[in-house]
Parts: structure tokens; sequence; C-alpha cells
């Protein structure tokens, strides 16, 4: 199996002329969308669907009304001034989708990167949504059932490089077999480098120093940086929703 990197989302529209075909394409936003992702479903979310504006998601609970928003921009939850006049019940925070607000609901979430990263490797077989939360679960279904083509994607900041993402990308590529291309390459060694201070590492970086300068969002960092506390894998299905697979 292949092991390819897409290290910032600058490179992300190159994929539109890809063939992902046999290819399965996971996908990081560790502060915090795919973290945010992952816990929701671990406890109980029936299903999460990221969309790209604001907007879709409120059509989507025109549609819907049982489906509850989540979302952020600047980091802080969607209000009513931003949406036309609806007030998110989250934000993207992976500390507030507890069990007792999200067993059995269908959640909506619009973030900046995050939505964009899933949304770019919809042509592949499979899509993924992983964390450090759920790092050791997703590599142990990939290992399970090679694709031709295993593509690691880090959702960034803006267009740029976000280092937790590239430090999960690389911390995945240890725990598959096969055949690392040279940004991959550059993702593990970055991941080897860091594994032993990884906590204070992921503090370090530009989207957590922003975070823990918000006090009520503060603890979302060490959250994050959590290894393998969830079983679970967060797949996305052809309708655009992640739900946990087997």
């Amino acid at each position: 199996m292949n092991i390819d990197t897409i290290l910032s989302p600058a490179e992300l529209p190159a994929l539109a002329r890809r063939d992902l075909s046999g290819a399965a394409c996971v996908v990081f936003d560790i502060l915090r969308a795919t973290s945010t992702i992952v816990a929701a479903l671990h406890h109980g979310a029936q299903a999460v669907i990221p969309v790209s504006e604001i907007s879709e998601a409120v059509a989507r609970r025109g549609q819907q009304p049982a489906v509850l928003l989540a979302g952020e921009r600047a980091g802080l939850r969607i209000r009513a001034a931003q949406s036309g006049g609806v007030d998110f019940d989250f934000g993207n925070s992976p500390r507030e989708f507890g069990p007792e607000k999200v067993r059995g609901k269908t959640i909506v979430s619009t973030t900046t990167n995050g939505t964009r990263a899933l949304r770019a490797g919809a042509g592949a077989r499979l899509v993924l949504a992983a964390s450090f939360l759920n790092l050791a679960a997703t590599a142990r279904f990939l290992n399970q059932a090679p694709a031709e083509e295993l593509l690691l994607i880090c959702a960034g900041t803006g267009e740029g490089v976000a280092l937790e993402d590239v430090l999960a990308a690389g911390a995945l590529a240890g725990l598959v077999a096969g055949d690392f291309s040279d940004a991959t390459e550059i993702a593990a060694r970055t991941f080897q480098s860091a594994r032993t201070d990884l906590p204070a590492v992921i503090a370090g970086t530009q989207n957590a120093r922003r975070l823990l300068a918000i006090p009520e969002l503060r603890a979302d960092v060490p959250y994050c940086a959590q290894r393998d506390i969830f079983k679970i894998v967060a797949a996305m299905s052809s309708d655009g929703a992640i739900r946990v697979t087997r």
C-alpha cells in the first residue's frame, strides 16, 4: 500500500484531478473538527454531517427540525447574529458533546477547515475522520482491509500547515504497513521527534495557543492530545454523513 500525505489545504484542489477510486482517505483536524466528530460518535450520536457554510446547516435544520447544529467561526460557537437568527446548539469543542446531549441524534456541523478537508476526499473508496482520540482503532481498521493507496489529509489552518495534524498523520503512518511518500516521511519523522512529549508539543502549536487564550476553550487542547481513549472508527457514507463503522 502506498501512503501519501497532504500536508496543507493548499494541496487540496489537486485532489480533484486524482483518481481516488481505489484509495482510502483519512482526514485529521486535531484542533478540533475531527476530534469533535469522533467524540460525538463515541458518545452515541447517530451521525455527524459536515457542511461548508452556515447557511447549509440552517437549511438542514429547516428540512429536518430534529437535527442539532454545531459549528464555529474564529473558534467560537455560531450565534444568531451570524446565522440569520439561529443559535447553534454546539460549538466545536469535543467536551460539549456528552451522551446526555447527543445520544441518538444527528448533528450538522460546519467548521472552517475540517469540512473542506473531508469533502476533498469524496471520490475515495473510503473516507475516515480520525484523531489522536481514536488513532489505534483507525489503524487496525485500515490494516484489516488495506487499500491500494492510503492518503492522509491534514486539514491545516487557513491555507497553511497545522503541526498537530501533521503529527497525527505521522503517528498513523507508523501504525500501518505501506510505502511512504516523501510527504509521509516528513510527517512520520516529525511525529517521532515529538512523541516523547506530545501533549507539550501540541500545546505549543499555533492553533493550541489560540485556544489556550480563550478560557472556556483552553481545556480542549489537552483533551484532543489524548491517545486512544475511544475505540470507534468514523467513516463517511455516500450520503455525506459520518457514522461509526465496524
